[in-house]
C-alpha cells in the first residue's frame, strides 16, 4: 500500500492521540481515517444513499391540462 505524508498542527495531533488512545500521531490519524471510512459505509448501507431522502419530500401537485 502506498504511504502518504501529511502535516498537522501539533495540538490537533495530540488531541487525536488522546481521544483514540494511540501512542503515535501516525497511528492516531490512521485509526481516525479508518473509522470514518467504515462508519460512512455503514451509515449509507443503513440509511440509503443521498438520493433516497427525496422519497420523503411532499409530492408536487399534478399539473392541470386543458
Amino acid at each position: 500500500m502506498a504511504k502518504v505524508t501529511i502535516t498537522l498542527d501539533a495540538d490537533l495531533a495530540l488531541e487525536v492521540m488522546m481521544r483514540v488512545g494511540a501512542t503515535s500521531p501516525q497511528d492516531a490519524v490512521e485509526l481516525v481515517v479508518r473509522d470514518y471510512l467504515s462508519t460512512d459505509r455503514r451509515t449509507i448501507a443503513r440509511a440509503g444513499g443521498t438520493r433516497d431522502g427525496e422519497r420523503f419530500l411532499p409530492k408536487p401537485p399534478p399539473v392541470e391540462e386543458g
